[in-house]
């Protein structure tokens, strides 16, 4: 692993993987989930998550095929 960044309370590493590693200095513990996740991007390493837009054509379009699609029986 490779130290990429050191601050007063983290040291954070770079994997041969391309992923980050962020270990506290005071107790020398690995940390892991949702605090990683803010250690990085309080530093910059990684950006946030997109989010999807809804498609609301999509939901209309299925709508109107299984309409048209249905005949009335004779």
């Amino acid at each position: 692993m490779e130290q990429v960044k050191k601050t007063e309370t983290h040291r954070i590493y770079k994997k041969r993987s391309g992923r980050h590693a962020v270990q506290n200095l005071k107790s020398k513990k690995w940390i892991n989930g949702d605090d990683k996740a803010a250690v990085l991007l309080a530093e910059g390493l990684i950006e946030p998550p997109k989010q999807k837009a809804p498609a609301p054509e999509a939901a209309d379009q299925a709508a109107d095929q299984a309409t048209e699609t249905e005949t009335p029986a004779e």
